[in-house]
This record gives C-alpha cells, structure tokens and sequence, in this order.
C-alpha cells in the first residue's frame, strides 16, 4: 500500500509573503494561511480560525513573491512536515509547516 502525506487548505493570507534567496540561489517564500470553519452551538453560529505556516521553494517562491499579497484567498497543495528545534529555555519543541507543490490564488474583490 502506498500511502502519501497530502495536504490541501484553502484560506486567505493573513500578511504579505516573506521572501528570502540563499547565497546558493535557492529561493524560499513563507507564507500564513488562515482557514475558518464554522459550527452552530445553541443557536449562535461560532468562527474557527486556525493559522498554518506554508513554505514555497524555487519557481514556485518567486510566483507566490510577484504575484499574491496579504488578503488574497490561496489553494495550497503540498506535504506536512514535521520540525524539531531546541527553545532559548532548552525545552524541545515541535513545529509543523506546509511545504507546498502548488498555490492557486485569487485577487481579493476590493484590490
């Protein structure tokens, strides 16, 4: 059985990409994405918003750098990764982010 780490969210951006380029030419664009849900709890309708933190490598950095900004609604599909890193208290943390194949967008109405 092949089983695959797929991801797909869509949602808005929450700020405007953060776009960084390596002494080896790698580029690498971060991006936060907030989805929402919505449920109903004795007869009050409550929003759900959740933030996930997207990674974009290469050609993909350079569209999502050039062409989307904060307030644009995304499609994101990519793969969970999993991150380990040691705080400034030495306290093992964990973190998770997507690593995005492919972003659609499109333009917010009011731009």
């Amino acid at each position: 059985m092949n089983l695959r780490n797929r991801v797909q969210l869509i949602g808005n951006l929450g700020g405007d990409p953060k776009f960084y380029e390596f002494p080896s030419g790698t580029k690498l664009a971060r991006i936060s994405v907030a989805t929402s849900e919505f449920s109903k709890h004795n007869d009050k309708v409550i929003k759900e918003t959740q933030w996930h933190n997207v990674v974009a490598w290469g050609s993909l950095a350079d569209m999502v750098k050039t062409k989307i900004s904060k307030g644009y609604e995304v499609v994101v599909d990519g793969c969970l990764k999993q991150n380990s890193y040691t705080d400034h208290n030495g306290v093992e943390r964990q973190s998770y982010e997507v690593v995005a194949d492919r972003i659609l967008f499109c333009k917010p109405e009011n731009n």
